[in-house]
């Protein structure tokens, strides 16, 4: 599943359709009838954590990859089009993708300041928020699109690496400064997710995730199903610190 940076990506790489017009618009989408689009313009495109948001004046499209979910700019597959939109000066195509049409206003709907990457990021509002949930485990933090949204789980692991905490580490035994790296660390590692993919050198920055051994201690990674929604972790058992309630 993408994550909130290669959303930002897509984001960046379709800028060349804003304020144009939908001349042709199809796909297999259940929810949607494409065919209304036709004929209107794109006013915007926004990105909320893992969401991409094409925007029109009344409503918007929220375009979920899920974990097979892909794209297409210029060109085609040759796979049957979630969604498809032809302007003048190009084509946009979605595939194997969750489409959603927003009526609402976009703020109220989404809370711009848990993104992670997004300008009005507000680290204040996510520790209140954490407060309120005194056994939330540090992975199932990260991953908790309200809190973090964007973070995924290859950002989980590399932060919990970085600050070498524990997943199964409770929120509430974390002492202030490592709740303070735990949030630093999230937003940082999503901006250094954003610089290596762009330079197509991500899986070569990998310290924990889908690795065998800790680089700092030369131990074996341990690998277990973390979490409520039990996605896979890789931790070293001596750098990384558990915070429970026995502590």
């Amino acid at each position: 599943m993408p994550e909130g940076p290669s959303i930002v990506i897509l984001k960046e790489a379709v800028q060349q359709f804003k304020f144009e017009k939908v001349i042709a618009a199809t796909g297999n989408s259940k929810k949607i009838d494409a065919s209304l689009l036709e004929g209107l313009t794109i006013t915007d495109f926004k990105s909320w954590g893992k969401h991409f948001l094409i925007c029109f004046s009344n409503f918007a499209i929220r375009v979920h990859m899920m974990m097979f979910g892909s794209y297409k700019i210029n060109e085609d597959s040759g796979k049957p089009a979630r969604l498809h939109l032809k302007f003048k000066n190009g084509d946009l195509n979605f595939y194997n993708v969750s489409l959603l049409l927003i009526n609402e206003p976009l703020d109220e709907v989404y809370d711009w300041s848990a993104d992670v990457m997004n300008p009005l990021w507000d680290a204040k509002k996510v520790v209140k928020k954490m407060k309120e949930q005194p056994d939330l485990l540090a992975c199932d933090a990260l991953m908790n699109q309200q809190l973090f949204a964007g973070v995924g789980n290859i950002i989980k692991n590399e932060v919990l690496f970085r600050t070498r905490i524990h997943p199964l580490s409770l929120i509430n035994r974390l002492p202030p400064k490592k709740i303070k790296e735990l949030i630093a660390e999230a937003v940082n590692y999503s901006f250094d997710f954003l610089k290596w993919k762009k330079e197509f050198t991500l899986k070569k920055h990998w310290l924990a995730y889908h690795q065998k051994m800790c680089p700092r201690d030369k131990v074996p990674f341990l690998k277990a199903n973390t979490g409520k929604g039990r996605r896979t972790s890789y931790y070293c058992p001596v750098c990384q610190v558990l915070y429970n309630k026995n502590l």
